[in-house]
């Protein structure tokens, strides 16, 4: 089977745990490069080991790369500040851009939502709480129109390292903006919890939608399938518990801010994430849903450039 190069810019725990998704599960890609700044990075020292090109020279240091005229896909899992260079370079040299941070420079992906319909060079894979938690927005959609959505993730204080707190105020932004494109919902929030908890604790999500009122049963079943979707690519991802409703009548509306006041049904959702265990512990499902979610949406974007034949490094198929 045809399979292209990728590179990972990012040798953090991230982009670790996606070179290894990369090297066991991927049905498309290879790796052809691990791309840090510090020469001492765990992360570069192991893809070494496993005969991987890397370079401490960021992306000048990629593209200087004699692998790089094969590379087809860049995985960038660095920041969001860091992003817009990145991608500006690759986007002159036609390569594919999976974005892990918050910059949202190209289409918000989540796979189970959208991603058959999305097909640009940049795509940006939201927030470890945007691929858990949007889902279960959408599917609510799917059923009822979405007055608000409120989703909160919690999130073990060990599995956020120094990317995910420097881009604390673009993940809250960036989930919520992708709560009202994605989601459906007028309106958004957003918020994450570092729990310090010992033992460290799985992933936890909560959902909590306002629509119009709906059929129960009718958002359940949505929920349910929409839940099946998301475990054919990241298996660690289940409801906590059952889902809840809460009739908002007329007469008692809440007050929405700016929207006003909302009735209909609250539905509220409990989700849990554990991680595959690839290379993260498997309670940073936060992580694990990134790079799952990531790996997916390149194997796609990568059996699409092997079908029209404009890959990069489809020569050596020949």
């Amino acid at each position: 089977m045809n399979k292209l190069k990728v590179a990972i810019i990012g040798p953090g725990n991230i982009g670790t745990d996606l070179m290894i998704k990369v090297m066991r599960n991927s049905k498309h890609l290879e790796m052809g490069a691990m791309v840090g700044v510090d020469p001492k990075s765990d992360g570069l020292a192991r893809a070494e080991r496993l005969g991987i090109a890397t370079t401490a020279e960021g992306i000048e240091g990629l593209v200087r790369l004699g692998v790089f005229r094969d590379i087809d896909i860049v995985f960038d899992a660095t920041s969001a500040g860091a992003h817009a260079h990145h991608n500006e370079v690759l986007q002159a040299h036609g390569v594919q851009v999976i974005d892990l941070t918050p910059a949202a420079i190209g289409p918000y992906v989540i796979p189970a939502i959208n991603l058959d319909a999305e097909n640009a060079s940049n795509m940006n894979m939201v927030t470890c709480g945007g691929q858990a938690t949007i889902p279960m927005v959408a599917a609510v959609s799917r059923v009822a129109r979405v007055h608000y959505a409120e989703i909160v993730a919690s999130i073990s204080s060990k599995s956020a390292g120094p990317g995910t707190r420097a881009n604390i105020d673009e993940f809250t932004e960036t989930t919520r903006a992708a709560i009202e494109k994605l989601g459906g919902a007028e309106r958004g929030k957003a918020i994450i919890v570092l729990n310090p908890a010992e033992p460290p604790l799985i992933m936890r999500d909560t959902v909590f939608v306002l629509s119009e009122a709906a059929d129960q049963a009718a958002v359940e079943a949505s929920i349910a399938q929409m839940v099946a979707s998301v475990q054919a690519y990241v298996p660690g991802y289940r409801l906590k518990q059952r889902v809840q409703f809460d009739m908002i009548p007329a007469d008692r509306p809440l007050n929405v801010p700016r929207l006003g006041l909302r009735h209909g049904l609250k539905t509220s959702v409990y989700l849990e994430v554990e991680g595959a265990a690839h290379y993260l512990p498997a309670y940073a499902g936060n992580l694990d849903i990134m790079t799952s979610a990531a790996l997916a949406c390149a194997d796609l974007m990568a059996q699409r450039r092997i079908a029209s034949g404009i890959a990069r490094g489809l020569k050596e198929f020949a």
